[in-house]
Order: structure tokens, then sequence, then C-alpha cells
């Protein structure tokens, strides 16, 4: 069996959701707030038997009006659902029997955990928030205040086994079948594992002790015992050798010790302290400590090791914990039926690659049937680069409601037709770097490397910031947008609920007509559809539901038609006189400065801009084109040109790093006179004031 889904009710940031889970390792991942914390407290309500199940005031979600308050008290609701897996015990079956919904093949039961005002104190309730009037600003806080102060103590909670109609109460003796394991974020592996005072090491020691025997399928339980017991009387033995000689080596130090107790009257109607003692195995277990021992011989305690390995040996000790629990001829009737490991941010002391080999820990418990089911929640990036998408659960929450998504199960067309190209496209593609939009609550995807190092820089030229709004700048190398917008399209089942900007270049291209076999071609915006006779032409178009305001949470933008190319042609555009952009990566530099100066000049003509051209292929096809287009005002001739040489002139990566960095230069100038204006084209503009209202 596995626990399917859980359906959450007025319980913290959580509505009314219902999650989803897989039969086997849940990585359930999000931004800061986005609930994964409160997801596992929710599941841990219904399946934890050692932890408390009386709620406060602030778990109760309150984004409830005030007349649903003061109509009916507040209530919190969590349903677990439990579905047959794809491994079955003798004992699944059994343990959930009778909380079962649905009994078939496959079968399901439901435990619902509830935190509620009784019937007897309805009445008094809704008689004390009458009296609260309804037209004042606070009078929700105040409602909230009275049911803290006078209510909250009334409260009661049950955990109800199959319908919750039936309001039958879920046996202790099934409940305890469950083993939930939960190592939180904040945790002390030292404390809890380091000497064998503790709990957790006392249960293993006692458990794996003559565990060869144990484990010896020739032998039948008789035997076991029998050789087990040998065992014991022998180790009782050698160790009342090692008190008797305590205590000669005391013996004359006892009668010094204790006449301080016949001084003191302690000694009286001829009864006098002593010492005695015996030694057992449980006993011995206080001296053993938990080292590490090198290669080289040499043992340090593990006090001295890094956090990392403690938080690895400590999970490995609580997985041997679950085995114990589990094994129903060491604890017979009281042995766990179904066992569940929940970790909470495991990358909280673990580095990279220490991660992965985390998971791969995991993942090996899971296949030998250690632990039935994992829960993990994280905000590391290499957790999520390294796992499946489907073993991915994301969480999101924009303060008003939380929603969830599935990565896997968002591959599918309008036809309902699984895309598993797409599905694996995206698989190969989030490495830990780009699993950022994940957990980002904003997504601005673009399609090369300038473009992803310039944003951040061109939004605080409009004064925004894309790391205060929490956006993540993805990368795609190319126009591949639509294999990564089946995670994010809201108006499908599944996706992943944030806001997503893609910006895509128009990159005009034409193909000669008149030669069989011709393949498009790169063209400036000026050479379009001007020979039509020749040229067959085409530019990169936007699905028009990606417009603006025609979607509900996915954007496109684009440069205009008429001089859209690229993000450096577009720069180059609307900056033709800023020096700013040439850098140090820039060929035909003392070309575009003359360029910009015949510009700046004003008077300058179009032939003169032409006589400035250096002498090429390429520079002849840009003058031809000028010279033929009728469309184009002076002006913007004189900016085709200027973006034309640019674009011809920078390389991608090193230009755009170090054009950031002059961009950042400059802005740290502003409102003194050494600072440059400098124009953001109106596509940015438009994709950055989206993501930054």
């Amino acid at each position: 069996m596995f626990i399917s889904q859980i359906k959450i009710e007025n319980f913290r940031n959580f509505k009314e959701k219902t999650i989803l889970f897989n039969d086997g390792i849940n990585v359930i991942i999000g931004h800061n707030n986005s609930g994964k914390s409160n997801l596992i407290k929710a599941l841990s309500l219904v399946l934890d038997n050692q932890r408390s199940k009386k709620l406060d005031i602030d778990d109760f979600n309150q984004n409830i009006t005030l007349p649903e308050l003061k109509a009916n008290p507040p209530k919190i609701s969590i349903e677990v659902t439990i579905k047959k897996g794809s491994f079955e015990s003798e004992d699944d079956l059994v343990t959930v029997a009778n909380w079962l919904t649905k009994l078939d093949v496959n079968y399901e039961a439901k435990l619902t955990y509830e935190f509620f005002l009784p019937e007897k104190q309805i009445t008094s309730y809704k008689e004390r928030l009458a009296e609260i009037p309804d037209d004042t600003s606070d009078a929700i806080f105040k409602c909230w205040k009275t049911i803290k102060h006078d209510f909250l103590r009334f409260y009661t909670h049950k955990i109800w086994g199959g319908d919750v109609l039936n309001q039958n109460s879920a046996d202790s003796e099934s409940l305890n079948k469950f083993d939930f394991q939960f190592l939180d974020a904040i945790r002390d592996v030292e404390r809890d594992m380091l000497t064998g005072r503790n709990t957790l090491l006392r249960e293993v020691f006692d458990f794996f002790m003559d565990y060869d025997i144990k484990i010896d399928s020739t032998k039948d339980s008789a035997q076991k015992h029998g050789e087990i017991k040998v065992r014991k009387v022998d180790f009782s033995h050698k160790a009342q050798v090692l008190v008797d000689d305590l205590n000669v080596r005391i013996a004359s130090g006892k009668t010094e010790i204790l006449s301080y107790a016949n001084d003191t009257g302690a000694s009286f109607n001829n009864a006098k302290p002593d010492f005695e003692g015996i030694i057992s195995e449980l006993e011995m277990y206080n001296v053993l400590k938990l080292i590490v021992e090198y290669e080289s011989g040499i043992k340090i305690p593990a006090t001295h090791n890094g956090l990392g390995y403690n938080n690895l040996i400590y999970m490995s000790l609580l997985l041997a914990k679950m085995q114990v629990n589990a094994d129903a001829n060491y604890l017979d009737n009281n042995a766990k039926v179904f066992s569940t490991l929940v970790i909470e941010e495991p990358e909280a002391h673990l580095h990279p690659a220490m991660q992965y080999k985390f998971l791969k820990f995991l993942n090996e418990n899971k296949r030998k049937r250690k632990v039935r089911q994992i829960f993990v929640t994280s905000h590391s990036t290499h957790i999520t680069s390294a796992v499946n998408l489907d073993e991915i659960i994301c969480l999101h929450n924009d303060g008003s409601q939380t929603n969830v998504g599935y990565p896997s199960k968002t591959f599918v067309d309008a036809a309902g037709v699984i895309q598993e190209n797409s599905k694996k496209y995206v698989e190969r593609f989030l490495d830990a770097t780009k699993s950022d939009m994940l957990f980002a609550q904003k997504v601005l995807f673009v399609e090369g490397l300038a473009e992803q190092i310039l944003m951040s820089i061109l939004a605080q030229y409009l004064d925004k910031s894309l790391e205060d709004n929490h956006v993540a700048i993805i990368n795609i190398n190319g126009r591949y947008f639509d294999h990564f917008l089946y995670l994010f399209d809201t108006s499908k089942e599944f996706a992943i609920s944030k806001q997503v900007v893609c910006l895509t270049d128009k990159d005009p291209q034409r193909k000669n007509k008149t030669i069989t076999g011709a393949r498009f071609n790169k063209c400036y915006p000026f050479e379009y559809d001007i020979d039509s006779t020749t040229y067959e032409y085409q530019r990169n178009s936007i699905d028009s539901s990606y417009n603006e305001g025609n979607h509900p949470n996915i954007t496109f933008y684009s440069q205009n038609d008429a001089q859209g190319k690229t993000l450096e042609y577009e720069i180059a555009y609307h900056n033709p006189n800023s020096k700013l952009i040439l850098t140090d990566f820039i060929d035909n530099r003392e070309e575009l400065e003359e360029l910009m100066r015949l510009y700046n000049d004003g008077t300058s003509t179009i032939a003169q801009f032409i006589e400035e051209l250096r002498k090429s292929k390429e520079n002849d096809r840009i003058i031809e084109s000028i010279n033929n287009v009728t469309t184009l005002s002076d002006d913007e001739k004189k900016r085709s040109i200027i973006a034309s040489r640019y674009l011809n002139s920078v390389g991608k990566g090193e230009n755009a790093l170090d054009l950031a960095l002059k961009l950042k230069n400059n802005l740290e100038k502003r409102g003194t006179s050494e600072y440059q204006d400098f124009i953001i084209p109106e596509y940015i503009q438009k994709a950055i004031n989206k993501l930054c209202p």
C-alpha cells in the first residue's frame, strides 16, 4: 500500500487543496513559505502517533470571510487516502481493513484528522460572535481573538477511519502499525546519536545484537533462542568477574567512604550502606561511542566529524531503527507494517556531491523495501536535477492561495496526447542551474546567453529588481519554449502555477526562390519584403494566445516587425550614439565610433554613413539594401546601419559580460554629470514591467 493523496482543509496556508503522491519517493519543492513544512505537518497529524494532535489558533487558515466565521466555527480537516501499491505485504490489507472506502482488487482506505469545536459549544459560539459588530474594521480580528480566548480550549481532535460521514474512530492498534519517522531541518544529530545513552542507538543495538544468529536461516526459533541465551550467560559471567574485581580494588577505600555515612547518621537499626552491582548488556551500551576510523588506523570521535557526514550516518541509523520496528519476529504484534521516512531540507548540511549520494542512498533503501514511502522537502536545485520529474511535486503560494504542480503530468497536448519527447527534453535540460525555474516565484525564459546576462542590469535601469521579485532567468539556448511551457500552462491540469514571460527574437529570414533547394538565411529587418520577386520571407511569429492579456499566466514579448531582429541589434538601434555599448570585445570599433559621431552630428547624410563602411561583402549587402528600401526615414536608415554593423561586430558571451559591467558602472553614476542615458528596448521594458509590477 501507499499514501496516494492528502486533502487539506483550513490548515495553515492550505484553504482547500488535494495533493497527489507517488508510490515511492516524493520530492516536494517550492519557494520559501510555499507550504512544504505545513504539508509535512499535516501528514504527521494523521500518521505520527508520537506527536501531539492539539493545534493552536495560528494553525487555522484565516482566509475566511466574517459572515462565514460567524455562521460556523472553523474546523481543520486532513484526509489521507491509502491505496494498493506496487508492493503489498500480507499485513497491508489487514491493517487498513476497518478504514476501507473501496474494496476490490485496487482497494482504497481513508484516515481523516479533524480539529473541531464540539456540538454542544456551537450555540454558545454563534451567540458570542454575534455580539461583535460587523461594521468595524477589526471585526474579523476580534472574532479570531474571541475564538482563541473563549473557545479554543473546548476544541478536540479525532482521527476517523473510512468515510468521515460515518464518524468511526480509527482504532489505535491499527494506527500504531504506521511508522512515521521525521527528520526536521533544524536538528542536532550529535545529540541524537553519538552515544549509547541515546534511545535510538539503544534500540538499534538491542535488535542487531547477535544478528548473525538471528538471520541464520538454517536454524529454527528454538535453536536461535538457545544460542543467544548461551551468549547472554557467558557475557553475564564475564561481566561479574569485572564487578568482583572492582569490589576487590575498592574494598579498603569503601570503608573510608562509608564512614562518612555513619558520621551523618545514615546508618541506623543495624543497617548500613554498601556497594554491589551487575552489568547487563543494556547498561554496557552506555559506554559505546560512535567513532570514525580511517584506513590509516586513526580513530576520531564522531563529534569531530562534519555535520554533513553525521547527518548521513544518522539517517542510516534511522533506517536501521525502522528495520527494527518492522520486524515481526522481534516485536511480534508491536511490529510496524508501513514505514514512512520524512526528511526536511536534507541539503541543510550536505554539499552537492553528498546530496547526490543521499538520493542514491534513499533509492537503494526504497528498492530493498526498508522504507515503503519517502517524502523529502527541499530548496536544492542539485536534488531536483538528480531525480526524475515523476518524483517532483511543486508547491507555489502567491499570497492568496497555494497551488500544486506535478511536472511529469503536464506533458499532454490539447488533444490529450502525451508528449514524451518534450518531457525527456526538459529532464535532460534540468541541471542544477536551470532547476531554478521550479523554485522561483516567476520565470523569464530567454533564447541565449546575452539575454541571460543582461536582463538583471537592464531591469535596474527601469528601477526594477528581478531578484526582489524572485524571477529566475532561464536561458534555453534556442527557441524551444514549447517544451517548457507544458510545465507552466495553467489552462491545463497539473501545471505549476507561476507567472512566465518569454523573450524571443524576430530573426527575419529570406530564401532565394530562383535557386532550387535554397534554404532560408538570416536577413536584416530593412531587407524584409523589399524583393518579393526573388525572395520568400519569414520571421519568428508568436502564437497569438500568448500575446499580452490573452493567457492566464504566460506572455511572450518580441521586437516589432519593422525593426526587430535580435537583442544586440535592438540595443544598438535604440542607442545609436551611446559609446556604452562599445565594449573591449567588439570588432570594427573605429568604424562604429565614426558612425556614432556622424549620428550625433545630426546633419550627416546617408551617403556619408555609407562612405564610412569598410569594404566587405556584408557591407555591400547592407548598402544595397539601404539604398533600395523606401519605407524607412533617413533617421531609421542611419539607426539600421549602426545596428547592423554593431550586430556583426559582437561576440555573444564575452560582449554581454563586458556590456553588463559597463552598464552597471554607468548606473552607479546616476545623478551625476558622468551618467550616460541608456534606452531599454520597448519589448524588454514590457517584459520587465510584467514581472516586476
